[in-house]
């Protein structure tokens, strides 16, 4: 018998049409010989299920829903939910939790571990504790009455949501005039904001899976470079084509197997589950790898680095999507 799967995308924040692009290219690679695939939008308009463009009600207190089948209505109730939304509520570990209460399995890290490396102000610390990896010296602001606190970090800076993703609302900040302005647009987007100094280097990214089987995959990294006037991997640099995203990453062999080392500690220190990537900027003068932050559902657009990284290691989309499901299923 076939097993129902909940693709659940969408979302509350900057991210939402990057999470739908995402899921459609997860849509469009699942296997729907082996399992009836429902696309799961939640978004502030409500909840509900994407039915050939019709918009159907999810039941919210057990998340089923009802469907038309050859032998009349039937309430589905699903096995796995396919979670794909970045940002709140999927990546900050309120789905996961209200998934736990239901007992359904998901593919994602748990509540606990989706909530704090969502937040940076507190990611930051407990990775820099672990002692293998520098992180940038940084201030987490509640209030524009906190703006004292960023007088102790050296321009430039970034200035960023500290719960959120895809740079959205994210600013490098070269003079003093420009640091209120940045922090104003990040409150817009989250009710904390992380000032972070700047780390001169070349950006790295890598993806890291377990398998059901406990075979860990540390992908090829990756290496961003942006291009057309834009000086960090912003929003535009992401998705508009700002950027060339090199796979695998044109640098020395050590620093390559350095981040990709790392990478893999992370996800077992942090308690991964799921496809992951970590971001670093490697600082070739000083040699010293620091961490950006740790995605925990990494975006799976056409345009996205993790399915690169994959292809590059011989896995097709539709093989990493099978082996994520199977993984949530084992656990």
């Amino acid at each position: 018998m076939k097993k129902n799967i909940a693709l659940v995308m969408g979302g509350f924040s900057g991210e939402h049409d990057i999470s739908i692009a995402s899921g459609n290219q997860v849509y469009g690679q699942l296997d729907h010989t082996k399992y009836d695939v429902y696309k799961i939008v939640i978004d502030r308009e409500g909840w509900y299920w994407d039915c050939d463009g019709e918009r159907r009600p999810i039941d919210r207190g057990d998340f089923t829903i009802q469907a038309i089948k050859q032998s009349g209505i039937q309430t589905i109730h699903f096995d796995l939910a396919f979670i794909i939304i970045h940002g709140n509520p999927g990546e900050n570990g309120v789905l996961q939790g209200y998934f736990d209460m239901l007992g359904i399995p998901y593919t994602t890290c748990g509540f606990y571990t989706s909530a704090l490396t969502f937040q940076k102000g507190y990611c930051n610390p407990v990775v820099k504790s672990f002692g293998i990896v520098k992180v940038a010296e940084s201030v987490l602001l509640y209030g524009m009455g906190d703006i004292s606190k960023t007088e102790s970090l050296k321009l430039p800076v970034f200035v960023k949501p500290a719960a959120g993703g895809s740079s959205v609302a994210t600013t490098k900040v070269k003079t003093p005039e420009q640091l209120l302005p940045a922090i104003r647009e990040a409150f817009t987007e989250d009710h904390a904001v992380l000032v972070e100094e700047c780390i001169v280097g070349r950006e790295f990214d890598c993806g890291v899976f377990r398998k059901a089987d406990g075979e860990k995959l540390v992908f090829p990294i990756t290496e961003i470079i942006p291009k057309g006037g834009h000086e960090f991997f912003d929003y535009e640099a992401k998705y508009q084509g700002f950027s060339n995203e090199v796979t695998p990453a044109e640098c020395p062999e050590n620093i390559s197997k350095h981040i990709q080392e790392v990478s893999s500690q992370l996800y077992d220190l942090l308690g991964c589950k799921g496809i992951v990537r970590f971001d670093f900027i490697h600082d070739m003068t000083a040699d010293e790898l620091y961490f950006l932050e740790c995605n925990t559902i990494p975006g799976q657009s056409a345009e996205s680095i993790v399915p690169k990284q994959a292809k590059a290691m011989g896995i097709s989309p539709a093989e990493l999507y099978e082996m994520s499901i199977q993984a949530a299923l084992a656990k």
